[in-house]
């Protein structure tokens, strides 16, 4: 092993998360030399799929000398995430897959449906969101009139264009908030609530205040009536076996153009020459004796988890991973779905999400489902009952794995100053279109140029239903 490691790359990248191996895929298909580096012997970082016992000793009430998992089967049978996220059927994630050939390696299932909850509690109810203005009349979200204005806003959504003012309404959209295209419509709050938080999928209702964010806001709404329109049915696809696959997947692409990986593997020390970072020293572990080696590189990349000193909290997700033998309530006994709980019908500042994924994806034994509920913590205690609604929606619980809140990091600098990119930590969000953000972020500051991504034609083939 000794002879592939080479004195010098162009990026050496720390951790195998789902961004960090993006971007190791995507430099090395860009001809740079890439040596990838994890402390662990898998990959996946944060990313990756667990089986049950695994996750039992992760985050379980385990004893030692005990094996609760044995009661679910064969453990090559479970594939758990660690992180739920779906991918949007024609977001930046998927274009990134198609136009690198990632796909090749890697099978999709559709998420059957993504739904919307209101109200709280025994009255709560969840109903499929509207992706058009035919589900528009149709939905039992809205009353009568409130279906013709959400049909007369959704057809303008389609024929939007930012460059052509005729398409505006009269309204200037360099000024103009989101409220006020709402305000436009007469669209009621239930409604504001579904099209900000399970259409364009932002966390809190800050966007409605930004001014000249309407663009965005329906560009986002626009991306997820196209991703619908994709395969029907939702927005979502997931890769069969896991969210584990996506990082291997890329791994394997950095592999083809000459990218070196190294599992089971800890860095020592970085190497700096006056502020800048300009290689490394490591150890690589599971041989005798153990290799010790350094390297050097242009730029270093990795996640939050490697460079202590150099990123800070800006919050806390919260996740409980949850063991049902029975689809969720009121979503048509479907095999998998994405349930957003708006903060303003549980009162709260952030959404609760729910992904549910089940055996029909190869992530468990036939029977059961798999459903992560997420949020943002509010407080520093009582984080169950932060979850509480959430839980509530999924009926019985057959086991629960629940762990301490988990820290969002980011970057203290932009890594131009020293050399060292790092990346965000996932957030509570049930798709991937924050992580892809980061990415072409990053590889903005490295690179100076935008990256790229144009999807092919075909898409990505999705698994027969």
């Amino acid at each position: 092993m000794a002879d592939e490691i080479a004195p010098e790359y162009d990026a050496i990248v720390l951790g195998t998360g789902l961004t960090e191996c993006i971007l190791s895929g995507v430099l090395s298909v860009k001809g740079k030399k890439v040596l990838h580096i994890d402390r662990n012997d898998h990959y996946g970082g944060e990313a990756a799929s667990l089986n049950l016992e695994q996750l039992f000793k992760k985050y379980g009430n385990y004893q030692p000398g005990t094996e609760p998992w044995k009661q679910y089967g064969r453990l090559n049978d479970w594939n758990i995430d660690l992180i739920p996220k779906f991918l949007m059927s024609s977001g930046e994630l998927t274009n990134i897959l198609v136009s690198t050939d990632v796909t090749r390696y890697l099978e999709f299932k559709q998420v059957a449906g993504s739904y919307v909850q209101q109200g709280a509690g025994s009255k709560a109810t969840v109903a499929k969101v509207p992706s058009d203005a035919a589900e528009a009349l149709k939905s039992p979200l809205m009353g009568i009139f409130e279906k013709r204005r959400m049909k007369t806003f959704i057809e303008w959504i389609g024929q939007f264009d930012p460059k052509d003012p005729s398409t505006h309404k009269g309204l200037d959209m360099s000024t103009c908030t989101m409220r006020d295209v709402y305000d436009k419509f007469g669209l009621e709050a239930p409604t504001r609530d579904f099209c900000g938080h399970a259409m364009a999928l932002y966390l809190t209702d800050d966007y409605m205040d930004v001014p000249g964010g309407a663009p965005e806001a329906i560009e986002r709404l626009r991306l997820y009536g196209n991703s619908v329109a994709r395969y029907g049915k939702s927005p979502y696809i997931y890769p069969l076996y896991g969210l584990g696959e996506l990082p291997q997947g890329f791994a394997r692409l950095s592999a083809i153009y000459g990218g070196t990986y190294m599992l089971n593997t800890s860095v020592d020390e970085i190497i700096y020459e006056g502020e800048k970072a300009v290689g490394i020293k490591a150890t690589m572990r599971g041989m005798e004796p153990e290799m010790k080696f350094e390297t050097r590189a242009k730029m270093i990349l990795g996640d939050p988890s490697y460079f202590p000193g150099k990123v800070r909290v800006v919050g806390h997700v919260l996740r409980a991973i949850c063991i049902l033998k029975h689809p969720i309530a009121q979503t048509n006994d479907s095999d998998s779905c994405q349930i957003i709980i708006p903060q303003s019908q549980v009162g709260r500042k952030n959404d609760i999400y729910i992904a549910c994924v089940s055996s029909a994806h190869n992530v468990c034994p036939k029977g059961y489902w798999i459903a992560i509920v997420s949020t943002i913590a509010e407080t520093s205690a009582n984080h169950h009952l932060e979850l509480q609604p959430g839980l509530e929606r999924l009926g019985k619980i057959e086991e629960q794995f629940m762990g301490p809140p988990i820290p969002l990091y980011e970057p203290i600098s932009d890594g131009r100053s020293d050399n060292i990119y790092i990346s965000k930590s996932y957030d509570a969000t049930s798709h991937f279109e924050t992580t892809t953000d980061d990415v072409k972020d990053i590889y903005r500051r490295l690179s100076g140029e935008e990256l790229v991504v144009e999807g092919l034609r075909e898409g990505i083939q999705v698994a027969a239903e």
